[in-house]
């Protein structure tokens, strides 16, 4: 009987706790109406906001605007317009899937401790804007306006205003440099380089880049000229170290005595096809005492005459970078900083000892061991036809030839002399169709056991490795000795 009495008590208990659930229910359901939406809750005018300050977790940022967009913490902060347009642009148009009407628990949305907490002064117009938990069902953000809704929008903030104050920089940015006209070197070398298409002062019909060495012009490499500009257009100023550039920080990163300094002309067109003229310049270096240390590594390798390969674990020492008078300084790789140091002349110049085009030669003159021998070309009159070569009238197969010569490659460039005892290994006088180089004069002459001395017209220019002097010997012997 009194457990029958229990089971009773409990039944009811169990009926009355059903009741109020269901009350509590439909009296939620009616203060809390959830509809779809597809309305813009906030259309906001970027250039009406005077100032934008936000907080989440343990990050908070404020900006104002003085004609331009400042940091409230510091006005010399270089603050980038784009960004902050960026992040009022996400009020620019905003759009909620749904509204919950006549929120009384914002907890459970995640607005009693938003994630993020946005104010934001536009003329006489405050907003206060919080953005709180994902919806589980359909994984949009819930928002807040302070207008007694809560919103699940369209596209989410939090994607925009997760960011810290390195975000808000107005980097550098690096222009395209495809018209350039001049490129002044300073430190790895001193010297300047010119862009002439019209020039006479090459073999090489491709040869666009000059500078001058002991009063001469000298051509450069034009695809290694580019592709130093490709490394240049190619980095990625993001990595900053100060935004005060003055005299002390100068001196910590290097930069008041900068291993190298580039400064590029170029000119461009402008939106109403003006051309105009521009100048880019940067300065590279690394700390002081990085700098001594590598210098004293490098010392010690090349006494020793270690491997060239190099340690994979060998630690990267950082350098600096700075844009013309910038006030800013990145840090940039040990790569990129290798990359922007190959900047000297001798680094920019051709390797092949042979840079006219091959099919320009009419003949040549070779002079091996003591004997010479000459051998002509019939050029062909037409386009499909080769050219025939003749030695002592007799048809040969250029090919070897052709590969040897075009495979002389300088190894380091010199201006040594030959030693008055040096052996002559072998020259050639090369003729050309070419009215400004009609004749190229080659000499090579036995250095050491893996190098010999390559003239270039009488006048020393590189060490050329031995094994492509003796292919070429060989190339010609194949050709004398059938």
């Amino acid at each position: 009987m009194k457990r029958a009495k229990k089971l009773y008590i409990l039944l009811g208990v169990l009926a009355l706790a059903c009741i109020a659930t269901f009350i509590l229910t439909r009296m939620e359901e009616e203060k809390e109406q959830i509809k779809a939406s597809g309305e813009t809750i906030l259309s906001l005018d970027p250039s009406t906001v005077s100032s934008l300050s936000w907080q989440y977790g343990e990050e908070s940022l404020a900006f104002h605007k003085d004609e331009v967009w400042l940091y409230d913490e510091d006005d010399s902060f270089p603050v980038s317009e784009d960004k902050i347009n960026e992040l009022l642009g996400a009020f620019e148009n905003l759009g909620a899937a749904f509204t919950i009407e006549d929120v009384e628990d914002y907890g459970q949305y995640g607005l009693e401790g938003p994630s993020c907490t946005i104010d934001i002064q536009a003329g006489d117009d405050t907003y206060q804007i919080k953005l709180g938990d994902f919806s589980q069902m359909d994984s949009q953000r819930y928002l807040s306006l302070g207008d007694g809704n809560v919103y699940l929008v369209t596209s989410d903030p939090m994607e925009l205003y997760e960011v810290t104050i390195e975000d808000m920089i107005e980097n550098d940015t690096i222009p395209t440099l495809e018209n350039v006209s001049k490129i002044k070197v300073e430190g790895v070398d001193d010297y300047t380089i010119t862009y002439d298409a019209d020039s006479h002062d090459s073999p090489c019909e491709d040869d666009v880049y000059f500078t001058t060495l002991s009063g001469s012009v000298l051509p450069l490499d034009t695809y290694r000229v580019e592709s130093y500009l490709d490394v240049l257009e190619g980095l990625e100023l993001t990595n900053y170290m100060t935004y005060k550039a003055d005299g002390v920080f100068l001196e910590s990163y290097g930069l008041d005595d900068a291993e190298l300094t580039v400064t590029v002309d170029y000119s461009y067109e402008d939106d109403e096809g003006q051309e105009i003229s521009d100048s880019f310049s940067f300065a590279l270096s690394r700390s002081p005492e990085d700098r001594a240390a590598a210098e004293a590594e490098e010392a010690e390798e090349a006494e020793a005459e270690e491997a060239e390969e190099e340690d994979e674990d060998e630690a990267q020492i950082p350098a600096y970078l700075r844009v013309g008078d910038s006030q800013i300084i990145y840090q940039i790789s040990q790569e990129k900083f290798e990359a922007l140091m190959e900047a000297g002349r001798d680094q920019l110049r051709h390797t092949e000892v042979f840079t006219a085009d091959f099919d320009q030669l009419t003949g040549m003159d070779i002079s091996l061991e003591g004997e010479s021998y000459s051998l002509s070309c019939q050029k062909a009159g037409d386009e499909d036809e080769e050219d025939l070569w003749l030695y002592v009238e007799e048809e040969f197969n250029v090919s070897a030839l052709q590969s040897a010569i075009e495979g002389l490659r300088s190894g380091s460039f010199t201006y040594e002399k030959p030693a008055s005892d040096a052996k002559e290994e072998i020259s050639l006088s090369l003729y050309l169709d070419n009215e400004d180089f009609p004749e190229i004069y080659l000499a090579f002459y036995r250095y050491d056991g893996s190098d010999c001395l390559c003239l270039v017209d009488g006048v020393p220019t590189s060490l050329v490795s031995r094994s492509d002097v003796v292919e070429l010997i060989e190339a010609v012997n194949a050709i004398i000795l059938s």
